[in-house]
């Protein structure tokens, strides 16, 4: 068992490092600058391969930058591939390694090295497989990660995917009815041109999107009226999926300068949680906690990693919960009351839920030899004790706080 748990957080470490890391962190740090480098190199390698008089007189190096880079990506792909029970951690050893592979950044890594391999396994495909190493300019995106300014594009998407997305199908659906529409206006003149339904998706593409190539256009009178309809209409569907980007990033930098604005005020006041198994937060995403508008998940402290409070990330068990709220101030005042427990006090030896306490009365913590502790239910008080209550009765040799 020591065994196993010495296994996995070796594992954990090494996740930790191939991850985005945390300034504090050098060790991960330094991966990250070597995996973007890796990117930036390989990628101005393949594009100055493309120039024949730098083939001819530097090909093997490209050729060799671009061999050393490759196997960079692929012991990357494992080690990632390795580590996903850390990063997936409900899930069994197969269901995380094949959530890893299925996702859109292992399936980008896997085929930013894939291509390079298979032409030594079936030479007769080799001209088609390095047509897929263009798939390898998809790994910037993992550089996207490493900044919070170009993260912010991955959030406003991923936010507005249901709007995109229904944008995009009403310009599919416009462009396959506008081409219907220009075939059965424009085939007898144009027979050649519009020869079936489908020959006006390019013309339609090109109208309702605004680029007008101008290689293909009608001739006869209707036809031209319907195409002065659909680039009018092209100007508005080219603007529906602009507008809510735009939107998105109103939003998001609107969010963005809230919490920096709260972050500036005197008066905010931070609080420290740890899930335990029961804590009905463990395994919840942050988005579906349903806080109050008042208060903000500052950050998330996992074993050694400090994790970005977004509203997708899943909470776990022993996850440190950094909360911030506004503190409350001098405008108003809450009279608490302290006692200190004696030994004749009825209360002493008791637990809390045994306690016989209206219900106009809450215990608000309990003070023991210099440390605070939660007033839980199973929390047995003893003598000595300082308790910290809020009560609308009397309390007997309790003294009066203002907070």
């Amino acid at each position: 068992m020591a065994d196993k748990n010495t296994w996995m957080a070796r594992r954990t470490r090494v996740s930790e490092i191939i991850e985005v890391g945390y300034d504090q962190d050098w060790p991960s740090r330094l991966y990250d600058l070597v995996n973007a480098l890796a990117i930036f190199i390989n990628l101005t390698a393949s594009i100055l391969y493309t120039f024949e008089e730098l083939q001819g007189q530097y090909g093997p190096l490209l050729l060799s930058v671009e061999s050393i880079t490759v196997a960079f990506f692929t012991v990357d792909y494992c080690l990632r591939l390795w580590t996903a029970p850390a990063l997936y951690r409900k899930l069994s050893e197969p269901r995380a390694a094949l959530k890893y592979a299925l996702s859109f950044s292992g399936l980008v890594d896997l085929f930013s090295f894939l291509p390079y391999y298979l032409p030594v396994f079936f030479p007769a495909g080799a001209v088609a497989f390095r047509m897929f190493r263009v798939v390898r300019i998809f790994r910037l995106f993992r550089i996207n990660a490493y900044y919070d300014s170009l993260n912010v594009i991955t959030q406003v998407i991923a936010s507005k995917r249901q709007q995109l997305l229904s944008s995009v199908f009403i310009i599919l659906i416009l462009m396959l009815a506008s081409s219907l529409c220009m075939y059965s206006l424009e085939h007898e003149a144009q027979p050649d041109v519009f020869t079936n339904a489908f020959s006006g998706i390019w013309w339609s593409m090109s109208t309702l999107l605004t680029v007008g190539y101008g290689d293909i256009y009608p001739i006869t009178t209707m036809g031209k009226l319907f195409g002065i309809c659909i680039a009018f209409l092209g100007v508005g569907m080219v603007a529906i999926p602009t507008g809510i980007i735009s939107a998105g990033f109103v939003d998001q930098y609107s969010r963005i300068k809230r919490l920096s604005e709260y972050a500036n005020e005197t008066d905010i006041d931070f609080i420290k949680v740890t899930l335990s198994k029961r804590d009905p937060w463990a395994g919840q995403t942050i988005q579906s906690l349903g806080l109050p508008a008042g208060i903000i998940v500052a950050a998330i402290q996992r074993e050694r990693q400090i994790i970005v409070p977004r509203g997708d990330v899943e909470l776990f068990p022993d996850d440190t919960l950094v909360l911030g709220a506004r503190s409350l101030g001098n405008d108003r005042h809450i009279d608490l009351k302290e006692m200190v427990l004696r030994r004749q006090n009825p209360w002493n030896g008791q637990r809390i839920r045994d306690l016989d306490i209206s219900r106009q009365t809450i215990i608000v913590m309990v003070r023991r030899k210099g440390s605070l502790l939660i007033p839980n239910g199973d929390l047995m008080l003893k003598e000595g004790d300082s308790i910290i209550l809020y009560s609308q009765s009397h309390i007997r040799d309790a003294s009066t706080i203002e907070i």
